[in-house]
């Protein structure tokens, strides 16, 4: 039985490891072939300059402050509602039915197709609301595309944290608000912006919610407020990839999007990952 069960271990770790360098293999080739047809793209021109003759020559720049923008806004909308909904789930809300039915419905909506976001902007914020098509409307439409994945990463890092820092908080007489506020928040930091990063990415990828709340393909101005247009790089490298004039002689500045895309995502990435491990050292010590 012994050797029986060293051997389905094996053959498990076995399987695992090539899961692992499969997918990681996989990744890999797409982020070399994104840089390798991509680079010849990339200029000081094509990062500062405003789009030309549409779309086939000058540079990115609008659609690259747009897509900052977006990032921006939605996360300013997200991750303070977010983070108080989790506080109120898992700190406040008592086990039943209606707590359960808000879980379901979070859980819900972290697999609903982002179109339907999209059409959702489109009916509350563009019509309803009267804010149009605009940044303003594109960013709370990505805001609630975003929301559920940040409530259950709060939810998850605020369980992690042990109950005896509570109960050594309120023992001392400290409130309940401010046991959470000075005490579980600090210690649930990490986790929350784990839920951060993976917010970001989708906000920054998506397509279908923006085409249909603000968007604009071909648009060499940077927006004046919030209630104007905007150009973002996802749907900028939707277009010229497939709806574009002139496909076969824009493929560079395809490649060159896509690649500043993936940069922009990387680098949101990396500045979390420095702020999750400042906070855990602070922990720590």
């Amino acid at each position: 039985m012994k050797i029986k069960a060293q051997t389905n271990q094996k053959i498990a770790f076995t399987v695992l490891r090539f899961s692992a360098v499969f997918v990681t293999t996989i990744v890999l080739y797409i982020l070399l072939h994104i840089i390798i047809n991509g680079y010849s793209a990339i200029s000081i021109e094509f990062l500062t300059e405003m789009p030309k003759n549409r779309m086939t020559e000058g540079g990115i720049y609008p659609a690259i402050v747009g897509t900052v923008y977006l990032i921006i806004g939605s996360m300013a909308f997200a991750l303070p509602l977010g983070i108080l909904a989790a506080i109120y789930l898992n700190e406040y809300a008592q086990a039943g039915k209606t707590k359960w039915v808000i879980e379901m419905a979070i859980i819900n909506l972290a697999g609903t197709p982002s179109v339907v976001f999209g059409l959702f902007g489109l009916a509350m914020f563009v019509k309803y609301l009267g804010y149009g098509a605009s940044l303003l409307s594109s960013a709370l439409t990505l805001g609630l595309l975003a929301l559920p994945i940040i409530i259950r990463a709060s939810q998850e890092a605020l369980i992690t944290v042990p109950d005896e820092y509570r109960y050594a908080s309120l023992a001392l007489g400290v409130t309940k608000w401010k046991t959470i506020r000075h005490v579980v928040l600090p210690a649930a930091i990490p986790g929350m912006i784990t839920g951060a990063i993976l917010s970001v990415g989708r906000v920054a990828g998506e397509t279908a919610p923006i085409l249909l709340t603000g968007a604009a393909y071909f648009l060499p101005r940077l927006p004046e407020s919030i209630y104007s247009q905007f150009m973002a790089l996802p749907y900028h490298l939707y277009v010229i990839a497939t709806a574009g004039t002139n496909i076969a002689q824009t493929r560079p500045i395809q490649y060159g999007t896509a690649l500043v895309l993936l940069t922009i995502v990387l680098s949101v990435n990396m500045i979390a990952v420095i702020i999750r491990r400042h906070y855990r050292r602070k922990i720590r010590n």
